[in-house]
């Protein structure tokens, strides 16, 4: 099943995709969504970030190929950031051009994990219960700022610029990621094929993890990171992360 956000007509709704409408639900999507009987065409609506996260948690050095290639250590621990929830983006949608910052901005396709019910201190054999399913990300970063200060590495700022994190188009549940694929084209060309099943820590396992440092509530998403692949964006350039059995997210840069 894949669910989605849109704005049609005026009206921000959500529901579950069939083929080319948005079946609409109301209350929650998370809790005990109710069909209401209405379709809406999706080519004529706006696309929305399927989730409206609180948190936006996103890892470095979760895969083997880039930490091999890199000569990164493998880490005992998931190492994360956090992304501001203004730097939420949807499906469609351009990626702004910071004002204030000249420097080299890449693209990093990954898979995300989107939180359905609220958890602390979670075990790894329950984590799953507590995924709601997966969507695509691109966690946009300028690159440069991250060693531009050598007393402070500024991953606040160099990943949460406005816009900076794309996702959707779409929620997809009921899958199992560790057969997933994630592909990243740009401007058509494929610049990063890498299997899910090569991270360091899955899925579960970050959900656990994390949940023991932070409270996961229902649509935060987690970003289980990028592997090998990752190239500067000149404006202009378009940019799709795709997973089978998600869809598409595709954005256009500055």
């Amino acid at each position: 099943m894949q669910w989605a956000r849109i704005v049609h007509r005026g009206r921000t709704l959500f529901g579950r995709v069939e083929g080319d409408v948005l079946a609409v639900c109301s209350g929650d999507m998370f809790a005990a969504a109710v069909p209401t009987g209405e379709t809406v065409p999706l080519a004529d609506a706006t696309w929305l970030a399927p989730c409206a996260p609180g948190k936006i948690v996103a890892l470095w050095n979760n895969f083997h190929a880039a930490a091999a290639k890199n000569g990164w250590a493998v880490p005992a621990e998931p190492l994360y950031f956090m992304k501001s929830t203004s730097a939420l983006n949807a499906h469609l949608a351009p990626i702004p051009k910071p004002a204030s910052f000249d420097g080299r901005v890449v693209y990093e396709g990954e898979l995300a994990v989107v939180i359905g019910k609220a958890c602390r201190n979670v075990g790894e054999a329950d984590a799953a219960a507590h995924i709601f399913g997966y969507t695509c990300i691109n966690d946009v970063t300028a690159l440069d700022l991250l060693t531009a200060d050598p007393s402070f590495l500024q991953w606040t700022r160099a990943k949460g610029f406005d816009g900076f994190a794309p996702i959707g188009p779409v929620i997809a549940t009921g899958i199992d990621p560790a057969g997933l694929v994630v592909r990243t084209l740009v401007n058509g060309r494929e610049r990063q094929n890498y299997p899910v099943s090569d991270m360091i820590f899955a899925p579960a396992r970050l959900v656990s993890l994390i949940s023991r440092d932070l409270t996961l509530e229902p649509g935060d998403v987690i970003a289980c990171g990028t592997s090998l692949g990752v190239l500067p964006m000149r404006p202009g350039t378009t940019v799709e992360v795709a997973i089978d059995g998600i869809g598409t997210l595709k954005n256009v840069y500055g």
